[in-house]
């Protein structure tokens, strides 16, 4: 395969941050760069990585705790919707809500927009953004081939909650099934929390889609 999806589960809510690396090159696109930054910095060290982007699916402080680590250390830009601005900023009552220390809060570079494509590694390779609202205001699923990184939005068997401030689960059932229930079954997931999952399985089996089309 000439990308390789490497995955680091950090921090006190095991939150996925992943790499999505060009073998050929080296060249990597951070997603969701969640805690625990001199782990994922060594990640980046170990193997000679060139971060491009920092990419994430939204702002909750589990997925943004590394966030300014990386952006000073590789000075790759960091993208976020704007919709998640103001739960960004929120960070230190978020922190505070868990008992934890305040991460910084990083300067967001550029905005996230449904249908906005980026391009990187020597292929060149396509990561498409897709709204999908819900958990969160702003959440996104980013689409790279036959992959998807859906922060919280859908797990293993089950979706993401939206019980915390900005979350809908109205919204969030209609994001699923508009947004990522179109892709085919053989589509793999990589979510904020959990292993990975196909939509097909998810389409079969996750109680939460049932009766979906």
């Amino acid at each position: 395969m000439e990308l390789e999806v490497l995955c680091e589960t950090v921090g006190v809510f095991s939150e996925n941050s992943y790499f999505l690396v060009e073998r050929k090159t080296g060249e990597a696109v951070a997603f969701d760069p969640g805690d625990e930054p001199e782990r994922l910095l060594a990640i980046i060290q170990d193997r000679g990585l060139k971060l491009r982007y920092i990419l994430n699916t939204h702002a909750h402080i589990d997925h943004v705790g590394a966030v300014e680590a990386l952006k000073e250390a590789t000075g790759a830009p960091f993208y976020l919707h704007p919709a998640e601005l103001r739960l960004l900023q929120s960070i230190p009552a978020q922190a505070a809500m868990f008992g934890l220390a305040s991460p910084p809060i990083p300067e967001v570079d550029g905005k996230l927009s449904d249908g906005l494509v980026f391009r990187f590694g020597s292929g060149p390779f396509d990561i498409k953004v897709h709204d999908t609202p819900g958990h969160s205001p702003g959440g996104v699923t980013f689409e790279v081939g036959n992959v998807l990184f859906t922060g919280d939005a859908l797990f293993e068997g089950s979706i993401g909650r939206t019980d915390l401030p900005g979350g809908d689960a109205t919204t969030l059932l209609d994001s699923i099934r508009r947004k990522l229930l179109v892709f085919p079954d053989a589509t793999i997931v990589y979510p904020g929390h959990g292993p990975h999952t196909t939509i097909g399985e998810e389409r079969r089996s996750n109680p939460f889609l049932q009766g979906m089309s």
